[in-house]
């Protein structure tokens, strides 16, 4: 028979408080993009612009991945109590970028094939009705871009005054913000691509130009999406060993008579780490509710195991692997 075992949660876990703002602003944007993305869609197929397709192909991904924004954004909000999240729901947002990222890259090469076929089998454009409705797509990407940077501006007031020391390490607060806001630029970008394209076919004669931009918004969007890969698959695996952070911690703790020799560090929120350090010492004074206060500014959770060796030049005494001082038998202090 299966047991279940409780245990009483004595820490609080909710160590991201969300940005409501932020999901707002993202929940309008989704029906803007997705009603765009339809008309887009539509019309290059209509006017047979690879360029206009090519576009609105590229809105469906920014869709999609706005749509996984919102929805992480929820359900980080509505599962952040659950104790079965040891250490809170933050990542629920990294993983909807992450997702997201990996769709760009399907549609980067969706979007490559299509224009290939154009460039091997040319099809007439209907160049005047494409290039309003591809102007109206830029339109729409620059009035969600405002949106999203609002709700960026009212994010960053909405931070608690708890991590501080650490706000400067970090190029960005909110990584499903981030994500969302880039889509809609990058689609931005794509837009003005598709008009270029249009305008030097319809004027020019350029037939060619039109599968050519296609191939240039792909490589664009793949590029994007690698970023998001390489940033978001650091935090989904805890690749947080080489933040300054981590040098902020080992300064704050190490003295001559305190060293560590195991430490892991972890983020647990958009600016909030975690840690768990093992140290050794020979400064009686020296705890482990010493070193929690000392790193208070910049962890939010900690285990913490400290020895404590009382300096002796007794011969019989052990060596430090760490700091080679000759050590009596140790009495572990553990928290």
């Amino acid at each position: 028979m299966h047991t279940e075992t409780r245990f009483p949660c004595t820490h609080n876990r909710v160590f991201d408080t969300g940005n409501a703002a932020a999901e707002r602003g993202i929940r309008i944007v989704v029906w803007i993009t997705f009603a765009m993305m339809v008309i887009e869609i539509t019309a290059g197929w209509w006017f047979n612009s690879m360029a206009l397709l090519a576009d609105g192909l590229h809105m469906s991904s920014h869709t999609l991945a706005i749509g996984l924004a919102a929805v992480a954004y929820a359900a980080a909000r509505r599962y952040a109590g659950d104790s079965r999240f040891t250490f809170g729901t933050w990542k629920i947002e990294v993983l909807s970028g992450f997702a997201g990222a990996i769709f760009l890259l399907g549609i980067a090469a969706m979007m490559v094939i299509g224009s290939v076929e154009r460039i091997i089998s040319p099809q007439p454009i209907h160049y005047r009705e494409a290039m309003l409705v591809a102007v109206l797509g830029l339109i729409v990407n620059l009035v969600c871009a405002l949106v999203l940077n609002h709700a960026r501006h009212d994010t960053g007031h909405g931070h608690g005054h708890t991590h501080e020391h650490h706000h400067t390490h970090d190029k960005h607060q909110d990584l499903n913000m981030k994500s969302a806001y880039i889509h809609v630029l990058t689609d931005a970008l794509t837009s003005v691509l598709a008009i270029i394209a249009l305008a030097g076919g319809w004027l020019r004669g350029w037939g060619w130009l039109d599968p050519a931009v296609g191939i240039v918004g792909a490589i664009l969007v793949a590029i994007w999406a690698k970023g998001l890969l390489i940033e978001t698959g650091k935090v989904l695996l805890d690749r947080e060993m080489d933040h300054p952070i981590v040098h902020d911690i080992v300064d704050s703790i190490e003295t001559d008579d305190t060293h560590i020799n195991d430490l892991h560090v972890w983020r647990v929120g958009k600016n909030a780490y975690s840690c768990a350090i093992s140290a050794i010492t020979h400064d009686a004074a020296m705890s482990p509710a010493v070193i929690r206060a000392r790193l208070a500014a910049q962890i939010v959770h900690s285990t913490i195991e400290l020895r404590f060796y009382p300096r002796s030049n007794s011969a019989t005494d052990s060596t430090c692997e760490v700091c080679g001082n000759m050590l009596a038998m140790p009495a572990p202090r553990k928290t």
